[in-house]
């Protein structure tokens, strides 16, 4: 029974395939003229082609397949020129570091080193070298060591201030102090009175003892070039703060005439806190303050619009103090081999600093990075005094305590944000670990590799080795 079922069926779909074939075959014209063929074929095409499923269907083909090449046309264009601006750009940096190489990175470097503390700086592509450091390993014989980075910003004049005069006054009250403690008598309190006419002339004695200067002698400069940065001419490099400065006019180029001012000093005495131990974070805060004072008033009667970050620590035992205005930074390495920050940013975007610069009648903008006013990245420095006047920038400095005996570090970065444009805490932490047993603590390589990795800043590293106690008064249980 099956076997005749599939008898009818091969022999209905043999009659059916018969059928077509004749029809088609009857339908060829056996007039072979080229009128006869080309009705025969519009007869097909009308038949086959032209009922609606099949052109809708046709249509809708066509125009995916002219989306796809159109599609295909644009983005090979895209590519072609993103690889062409890829090219373009990768070419530009390779000449640039071909223009840059080691050679002249290295001769426009500056290094330095003391025992288990070591600093390394590069002009990197700037014009101009802005950064200052500072390192005084042992005050004086006083068991307390001074470390600072000033990033300038606009030219040099607001740096080279802050270096001349923050420490050096720093130096004097830690040796006061220090002497008050062991017995020597306190010295009489007096009223300084500043004039604007001397406030950028005078400068601070030199200190008491020739221990800071023997040890200014261990700072290399590795080319005769960088006199010119040593020197602290007025200049403002800053293009940004160039291009914004007109739009700030009547806060630039106001300078008013300053009353012969008193500033009494404050007594020694107090620094001290209810334990009787010395209050660094006080003491560095009143310094800043009154040195950015003295530098606002120098800077409007040169109309130098220059301005500074402040990065200062103070290390007596176990006790670790910083401070910091702006965007330099410090972070340390702990005995598990975690990063600690020691310092936080004031940028603009914080939520607390563009609070404050609202309040103060500013406006933060974005052109690339946040600016105060759109000129300053940063939202605190000491100097800038056409934002000063306003107090859309202050110099308020942050202050960070730390008990080095809980920590237990391994080593202690501080650097300029030349340094951190291009590394994060962790990485900076992990690059330098792997380096400590270099001569310069690692100080060198990360420098030279934040440059390699296209920092557009000056930058700036000290690195302070707390490893195999290396420091010989610091007294923490390894």
């Amino acid at each position: 029974m099956e076997d005749e079922l599939d008898d009818k069926i091969i022999y209905q779909t043999y009659v059916s395939h018969m059928k077509i074939m004749s029809k088609i075959a009857w339908g060829v014209p056996i007039n072979i003229s080229p009128f006869a063929i080309g009705a025969y074929l519009w007869r097909l095409f009308r038949i086959y082609v032209l009922k609606p499923e099949i052109f809708v269907f046709g249509v809708v083909v066509f125009v995916i397949l002219m989306y796809i090449q159109t599609v295909h046309l644009w983005s090979s264009n895209l590519l072609g020129k993103l690889q062409y601006t890829l090219g373009k750009t990768e070419r530009s940096r390779l000449q640039k570091l071909t223009y840059f190489n080691i050679g002249d990175v290295e001769k426009s470097s500056w290094e330095m080193k003391m025992g288990p503390v070591a600093a390394y700086a590069v002009q990197g592509r700037r014009p101009k070298m802005e950064d200052r450091f500072s390192i005084n390993d042992n005050i004086n014989k006083t068991d307390v060591a001074l470390f600072a980075i000033f990033d300038g910003h606009g030219g040099e004049f607001a740096a080279n201030y802050a270096k001349e005069n923050l420490i050096q006054n720093l130096y004097n009250k830690v040796i006061e102090i220090k002497g008050l403690i062991v017995g020597k008598p306190i010295k009489k309190e007096k009223e300084t009175i500043c004039q604007n006419e001397k406030a950028d002339v005078e400068k601070p004695a030199p200190p008491p003892t020739p221990t800071l200067q023997d040890r200014r002698k261990s700072f290399k400069k590795s080319s005769s070039t960088t006199d010119e940065c040593i020197k602290g001419a007025k200049e403002v490099t800053d293009t940004e703060i160039l291009s914004k400065l007109e739009n700030l006019r009547p806060i630039t180029r106001e300078v008013k005439p300053t009353k012969v001012e008193t500033i009494k000093e404050t007594p020694i005495t107090n620094y001290f806190d209810k334990r009787g131990t010395i209050d660094y974070g006080k003491l560095i805060t009143d310094e800043i303050l009154a040195t950015d004072r003295l530098l606002l008033e120098a800077a409007k009667k040169s109309m130098d619009v220059a301005g500074t970050t402040a990065l200062v620590a103070v290390l007596e035992g176990t006790r670790l103090v910083v401070a910091n205005v702006g965007d330099s930074r410090g972070v340390m390495c702990d005995g598990k081999g975690n990063a600690i920050p020691l310092s936080f940013d004031h940028k603009p975007q914080q939520m607390r600093e563009r609070k404050r610069i609202k309040e103060a009648g500013g406006f933060v903008t974005f052109n690339g990075v946040w600016r105060v006013a759109g000129i300053l990245a940063t939202s605190r420095a000491m100097g800038d005094y056409p934002l000063k006047d306003k107090k859309l920038v202050i110099a308020d400095p942050d202050i960070l305590s730390f008990d080095l005996s809980y920590h237990k570090p391994m080593f202690v970065v501080l650097a300029s944000d030349g340094l951190w444009d291009t590394f994060s805490n962790e990485e900076a932490v992990a690059f330098i670990k792997e380096r400590l047993n270099e001569s310069d603590f690692g100080a060198k390589s990360i420098t030279l590799q934040a440059y390699y990795r296209g920092s557009l800043d000056n930058i700036t590293v000290i690195i302070i080795n707390f490893k195999d106690n290396r420091f010989g008064f610091y007294s923490c249980d390894s």
